[in-house]
């Protein structure tokens, strides 16, 4: 097994904090490429322009959802992006395979679907704007596909982790069906939230370690 420092402990923390706020670099330098003083710098001065966030608050003011939208890569740089958003993860949901790889998935032998665990203060950010920023940010029509991504792994779907989360994503999906902006019906499922397994590391944040902000997913 291998060790890993405090240090380094503390710059991968501060690390998945900053890139929550969508801060992925610092005078053209990828967040990982800086000291542990610069980011310390980083930190505490976004602690002081977010009075309401999680580093304020505490972890228990946080609330979460989970999306699938097609690749995870592109929809965790999507919500990454958001004021309100703090943390955000990468992996696999809504399948019965336990703790599956990204190959498993990926060959569709799990049931599981690509998707993104979103961690977020709602006194910044309610749900409703996250749904809103979901639904308008993929192609909902679209059963199992997003683009050239084809398999059930990139299908549409809410998995709702409370009555109150069921109920505004079936609210936002009538209301999508009646406003008339797509011909074809909307096919996300919304479905309770199950075990959330998270990808493999090298997934994790993949387009901000590459100095990415959004890639096409839709």
């Amino acid at each position: 097994m291998k060790l890993v420092s405090k240090d380094e402990e503390k710059k991968q923390m501060m690390i998945k904090s900053l890139l929550g706020q969508g801060i992925y670099k610092k005078n053209n330098k990828q967040l990982y490429m800086l000291s542990l003083s610069e980011l310390e710098d980083i930190y505490t001065e976004q602690a002081g322009q977010n009075k309401n966030d999680t580093w304020r608050n505490g972890v228990e003011t946080m609330e979460r959802a989970v999306f699938a939208a097609g690749c995870f890569w592109g929809v965790e740089a999507l919500f990454q992006q958001l004021n309100g958003v703090t943390s955000t993860s990468v992996g696999f949901t809504g399948g019965k395979t336990i703790d599956p790889s990204y190959e498993e998935v990926y060959k569709e032998l799990t049931g599981h679907a690509e998707a993104v665990l979103v961690e977020y203060n709602p006194a910044i950010i309610s749900y409703d704007e996250l749904l809103q920023v979901f639904f308008e940010n993929h192609n909902p029509t679209s059963l199992n596909r997003q683009g050239e991504d084809v398999g059930t792994r990139y299908r549409s779907a809410i998995f709702y982790s409370s009555e109150e989360q069921r109920t505004l994503a079936e609210k936002a999906k009538i209301d999508l069906t009646t406003s008339g902006k797509f011909k074809k019906p909307i096919v996300t499922q919304i479905v309770p939230a199950t075990n959330f397994y998270r990808a493999e590391e090298y997934h994790q944040s993949y387009l901000a370690k590459r100095g990415q902000s959004s890639c096409k997913i839709s």
